[in-house]
């Protein structure tokens, strides 16, 4: 059996990310790519225009992940975990990235021929744009469930001298009512 054939049989002749039965076709995951239905998934055109270069399909096109990223096949798991990494400014796709579990040798693959995205790991701004910096002052833009804490944090309430998640752009990390929470960028202002 060839390996698309494989992969016809294991997917249902269907795409692997988004269920569409249109102009499949083979994708080989790097760096693991071997020739291999193991290392390959089967894609839709969009799918594929959007794993290689980012922008074949939109946001609400991959929400689709949501679903595919619990497939078996540890390929299909590896193009997920890189897709939704790639999305991860967006609160859906990081909530997704959060939840997905990956074996140590998945996520080895996973992480190995992830995009390098420097900016994004070190670029936090805030709901109007502005560069936050680890000390900086921030205003809550809208009232705030703290899970956990067993408070709501109200609109308006100052976060000082926050700290700046490395591996996440859209979170950064600050003291309300004395504990210290997470936050996503999306919910503050820079203060002066």
């Amino acid at each position: 059996m060839s390996v698309e054939a494989d992969l016809q049989a294991r997917s249902q002749s269907k795409c692997e990310l988004c269920n569409s039965a249109d102009g499949l076709a083979v994708y080989q995951v790097p760096p693991a790519a071997d020739g291999t239905a193991e290392t390959s998934v089967l894609v839709c055109p969009a799918c594929l225009t959007g794993i290689n270069d980012g922008d074949g399909a939109d946001a609400t096109h991959w929400r689709c992940l949501g679903e595919s990223m619990w497939n078996e096949a540890p390929a299909v798991q590896v193009v997920a975990w890189r897709l939704l990494r790639r999305m991860r400014d967006q609160t859906w796709a990081q909530e997704l990235l959060d939840m997905l579990y990956l074996d140590d040798q998945t996520q080895a693959w996973a992480e190995a021929g992830a995009e390098t995205d420097t900016n994004a790991s070190t670029s936090h701004t805030d709901a109007n744009g502005a560069q936050l910096k680890a000390g900086d002052t921030v205003t809550l833009i809208k009232d705030l469930n703290v899970k956990g804490g067993g408070f709501t944090a109200k609109r308006g309430t100052a976060v000082r001298s926050i700290s700046l998640v490395a591996d996440n752009a859209g979170q950064i990390e600050g003291r309300i009512n004395g504990q210290q929470i997470v936050l996503l960028t999306e919910f503050v202002k820079k203060s002066g």
